[in-house]
């Protein structure tokens, strides 16, 4: 992300996102009754009434502004649409008044124009500067002929696979055993290659897979041997692609471990919970409570939050107060259970029973 323009008397910032995170932090930074513009192209059809019926209408491209009503970020697709009422654009071309979907897409600027920016929307901006400066890292677990690989993006795991070898059990050997175990292996490294921008690769599983897979590459491919490490998961898939985020491996290999910590924060709150200890709230009035006692160390908010008034005053409490504050995604396991306790959870300083 990189700012491209802020006029703070008028409220407004222009950003450019670059990577897909960059589009997940603007879907939490636009909010309903914002101003929000961008270049887009529309098919502008012949209205003289002469048009043939074969005549799909001339493409142009302008920038088009919208009162913000809705906001959609489909991580799947990588599309962020924002849905609203057209106030700007040129009125030979649009119908001001109207509604309109804005398609927001990479390396196209976004001009946002707030009654208020709050701190927290200038905190998101600066972490997701910061972030693109983050190596990406790759999780891949290997489990007999099965390969998952998630890769961790600032929103959460994007899951690929599974990769299925076709390899035959011991009992059964194949004549073409290992051709058919290196064709396994060949296509989990073609589907590394497609990767971009990866600077770190767990290799993992339960097995011995992982280090005959680390073997083969440390024969033909040593730039992403480079890269990589081997760590043994109690699970396979997408369970073990888990367990390798609770170890704090990704932290150590000084790759994304935003999402990493996150998931060891809402374990520990969940410990606290299941303890029934009285070092940990949950729930908004509970939480609130807890903050104007200054009471709490660390606060966790689920992002889908952040857009309401009164969760923003707790945050400023909290760190007013010596707290800590983490937003978390709502898009992974950790952002889900925290969502099950009604978005927001707080561990304390000392108990206030």
């Amino acid at each position: 992300m990189r700012i491209v323009h802020q006029d703070t008397k008028r409220g407004v910032i222009e950003l450019f996102p670059e990577t897909l995170d960059d589009l997940w932090h603007l879907s939490h930074l636009i909010e309903p009754g914002d101003l929000v513009s961008s270049r887009t192209t529309r098919r502008i059809q012949d209205t003289t009434g002469e048009r043939l019926r074969s005549d799909r209408g001339i493409k142009k491209t302008f920038f088009m502004g919208i009162r913000v009503e809705s906001i959609n970020f489909h991580k799947y697709t990588g599309k962020l649409r924002a849905k609203g009422v057209i106030e700007r654009g040129p009125e030979d071309l649009v119908s001001l008044g109207s509604h309109h979907t804005l398609d927001l897409k990479l390396n196209n600027s976004v001009k946002i124009q707030k009654e208020r920016w709050s701190r927290w929307h200038r905190k998101r901006i600066k972490e997701s500067i910061e972030a693109s400066k983050i190596p990406k890292a790759l999780v891949v677990v290997i489990e007999d002929d099965n390969a998952d690989m998630g890769i961790l993006r600032q929103y959460g795991v994007e899951y690929y696979g599974p990769i299925i070898g076709g390899i035959s059990g011991k009992r059964n050997i194949q004549k073409n055993r290992q051709k058919v175990i290196d064709n396994f292996y060949q296509e989990i490294v073609s589907t590394i290659e497609k990767f971009e921008g990866i600077e770190g690769i767990v290799i993992a599983g339960p097995g011995f897979g992982k280090n005959d897979f680390y073997q083969f590459i440390s024969q033909k491919y040593p730039d992403i041997t480079r890269i990589s490490r081997v760590e043994s998961t109690g699970a396979g898939g997408r369970s073990g692609i888990h367990e390798v985020l609770q170890k704090g491996i990704l932290e150590e290999m000084a790759t994304e471990g935003r999402i990493a910590q996150e998931t060891r924060m809402i374990a520990r709150v969940l410990e606290e919970i299941g303890k029934s200890s009285n070092m940990v709230t949950y729930g908004k009035k509970e939480v609130k409570t807890a903050a104007e006692a200054g009471a709490i160390e660390e606060l966790l908010i689920i992002d889908e939050l952040l857009r309401e008034r009164d969760i923003e005053k707790i945050m400023d409490l909290v760190e007013n107060l010596g707290g800590k504050v983490m937003v978390i995604s709502s898009e992974h396991d950790g952002g889900k259970q925290l969502g099950a306790l009604g978005g927001v959870a707080a561990l304390l300083r000392y108990s206030l029973n």
